[in-house]
């Protein structure tokens, strides 16, 4: 990732801190979304105008403000834990103690470095107790998570650990491959590198439970 080939990049830049939290301040959710797209419509047509963009372009002139309710509406919503998804249990009625894996989940986030996009794929699994989960709200726990700015590593590990609340099991596991535009399009543009993180605990910790989710994620759809 990008934190780790910029040689003159601030040291504290390089600092994970143990929480999984994403770092909000106290005050974040003070202002209602209307106050945060004026403000951020404000500074982003200071930017362009920084640049020397001419705002009164006709392609140009609505570009702050689309920007603006891109970041609060969209991008970022992940933010605000009023979104977070309402992931519905039904009980495990048909006693399935096997391993459910969701695969090829499509990952859209965002480097919190340079704030431009992570694209890639996120694989999860995991072996129920008691209840299971619907499928779609998997992947809405993925996209809950990717719409915030992230680092891959803590965007791994919070999806592991939404999954282990909700679901009150330990055997889960996740895993994510993505494309990092930091790493594309600046810096050393790489195009053809990717990253891949992952996160196991329970039963996923065993070498077996391990490779049969390595060979599901990776077996041929045809």
């Amino acid at each position: 990732m990008d934190r780790r080939e910029d040689n003159n990049q601030d040291p504290e830049e390089d600092h994970m801190p143990g929480s999984l939290d994403t770092p909000l301040r106290p005050d974040a959710f003070v202002l209602t979304d209307e106050q945060k797209i004026e403000g951020i419509e404000y500074h982003f047509k200071e930017i362009m105008q920084l640049l020397g963009l001419d705002l009164e372009d006709d392609s140009l002139k609505g570009t702050p403000r689309r920007v603006a309710k891109m970041y609060v509406q969209e991008i970022f919503d992940g933010l605000k834990p009023e979104n977070r998804p309402a992931a519905r249990l039904f009980e495990n009625r048909y006693g399935y103690r096997q391993m459910l894996v969701e695969r090829d989940i499509t990952l859209y986030s965002s480097c919190e470095h340079h704030f431009v996009p992570i694209i890639g794929k996120a694989h999860v699994a995991y072996i129920p107790n008691e209840h299971v989960i619907g499928l779609s709200k998997l992947n809405r726990i993925v996209q809950y998570y990717g719409r915030r700015p992230q680092v891959q590593e803590r965007l791994t590990r919070q999806i592991a650990q939404e999954l282990r609340d909700v679901l009150k099991t330990d055997n889960v596991a996740v895993l994510i491959e993505a494309d990092h535009l930091c790493v594309m399009s600046r810096g050393v543009n790489d195009v053809s590198s990717s990253t891949i993180t992952s996160e196991y605990s329970g039963l996923f910790e065993q070498d077996a439970y391990r490779l049969e989710f390595m060979q599901a994620i990776r077996h041929n759809k045809s």
